[in-house]
């Protein structure tokens, strides 16, 4: 990476930090929080923590297609407006209804997908893969920290200050936004992070892809509805004040990154990757197993099936995306992650909404057995998918060759060994490549690149 292109990525990546903490903060102690009020019902739980997923999907497509019109940088301003207006709303808020539309509005501000377009306009595609796994390290860090420190906020400002504290950083995403993140020179049509209205159809037939959006959908689904539960269980159950849930969520995080790791290493190796993708549905499904017995008042069991579990979850959260990204096209990428951005944020909703309910009805012990259920289900979806070759997606920029060229370069492209697809869109100073990690030399690729054409 050069210096502007640094300079992008870490201030991108600290836009996500600052409002995915703000995101996570609220998971280990909204449902406390929500119990308290006097007219709560276990439904009002699981709708409070819930309901900024199905705004979320809602929003984050029609975004990321507005940004293209109207400017990365606006649609990202407006939507962080948007959050921290929705932060304000359920900060000022004294009924539980009030909170629940502070907490949809928080959802409507969804620029995941405008960074992500953002992002790619400001480097160039041979680093684009490295912009994306920073910015996704620092969404990971943000879900760890913030387990940690909810408890601790929770106990020295509460609930209602640290929803004000993400209004403030809502306020500082945007000065990062305008202050340190360069403006692009020109706005890039990006297939491979972008949706597009008309490959929805393409994306919606593949089954490979359909099995992982419900794959997403299920795992956030199951993180949710365990949120709505658990703190609530630490407290009345274990006797564990919320100020000191952090104490139990520090050993357990740490562990489950040591854990995660043999499933990360296994599941690179070629061949491997749908195998060990499997096995970590399984520990999922045996640590849900596992916590429906030990919420029976079991310390270290618990303990111990939740350090399971967000094994498992890390594991999974990691290769989802990942496997989109290999198994859609490189044209319909951008459509297949919005979708399966929408599959995920909609599992939040559903999760939440549907433990509330179980909560309600028939106890804690029903959401375990629901949350076993669907790891059970989405299991047996896993079985049914076939090992099948997974292939690497690259973009490549002509911009640079004149017009006569291009068709010379196209066709020494297509002479390279491993090369399965290629795409060349009318009009576009993009082609988009299909291509075997194994057996495609890269460094071929950047000869001709770089030394434009042989008669050149």
């Amino acid at each position: 990476m050069d210096r502007k292109e640094r300079r992008s990525v870490v201030s991108l990546g600290s836009i996500f930090l600052l409002r995915m903490f703000g995101l996570f903060l609220l998971l280990p102690v909204l449902a406390v929080h929500v119990h308290q009020f006097p007219e709560a019902t276990p439904f009002h739980i699981g709708l409070a923590l819930g309901i900024y997923g199905l705004t979320q999907a809602l929003f984050q497509i029609p975004y990321g297609m507005a940004s293209d019109r109207l400017g990365r940088k606006n649609v990202i301003a407006f939507g962080l407006l948007v959050f921290m207006a929705g932060s304000v709303v359920a900060a000022m808020s004294d009924s539980l209804w009030g909170l629940v539309m502070g907490r949809a509005l928080q959802g409507a501000g969804a620029i995941s997908s405008a960074v992500l377009a953002l992002t790619a306009d400001l480097t160039r595609e041979q680093q684009r893969t490295k912009s994306m796994a920073i910015i996704g390290v620092s969404i990971g860090f943000a879900f760890l920290l913030s387990l940690i420190m909810a408890p601790i906020l929770q106990s020295i400002i509460g609930v209602t200050g640290i929803f004000w504290m993400i209004a403030v950083l809502s306020l500082l995403a945007i000065a990062v936004l305008y202050k340190v993140v360069p403006t692009p020179d020109r706005m890039n049509l990006n297939r491979d992070i972008l949706p597009a209205p008309a490959q929805f159809s393409a994306v919606f037939s593949n089954r490979q892809l359909w099995r992982l959006d419900i794959g997403i959908f299920s795992l956030h689904l199951i993180l949710t509805a365990l949120f709505v539960v658990t703190p609530i269980i630490l407290i009345e159950r274990l006797d564990i004040i919320l100020s000191d849930h952090w104490k139990l969520y520090l050993p357990i995080l740490l562990a489950s990154a040591v854990g995660m790791l043999p499933f990360i290493r296994l599941g690179s190796r070629p061949g491997y990757e749908f195998r060990v993708f499997k096995m970590a549905i399984l520990l999922l499904l045996v640590a849900l197993s596992g916590l429906t017995v030990a919420v029976q008042n079991h310390y270290w069991f618990i303990i111990f099936f939740l350090m399971m579990f967000f094994s498992a979850f890390n594991a999974l959260e990691s290769m989802l995306p990942s496997l989109v990204s290999r198994i859609a096209p490189a044209t319909i990428k951008g459509t297949a992650l919005g979708v399966y951005n929408c599959f995920q944020f909609s599992g939040m909703f559903v999760g939440g909404a549907v433990a509330g309910i179980l909560y309600g009805q028939f106890g804690v012990l029903s959401v375990y057995i629901f949350c076993g259920g669907v790891a059970f289900i989405w299991l047996l979806i896993a079985l049914t998918t076939t090992q099948t070759r997974l292939f690497v997606n690259k973009i490549v920029s002509i911009a640079d060759f004149s017009g006569s060229q291009h068709a010379q370069l196209i066709d020494r492209i297509k002479q390279l060994k491993g090369l399965e697809e290629i795409v060349v869109v009318a009009g576009e100073t993009t082609v988009y490549l299909t291509v075997d990690p194994q057996t495609f030399d890269d460094n071929e690729l950047e000869k001709m690149l770089t030394s434009k054409s042989e008669n050149q």
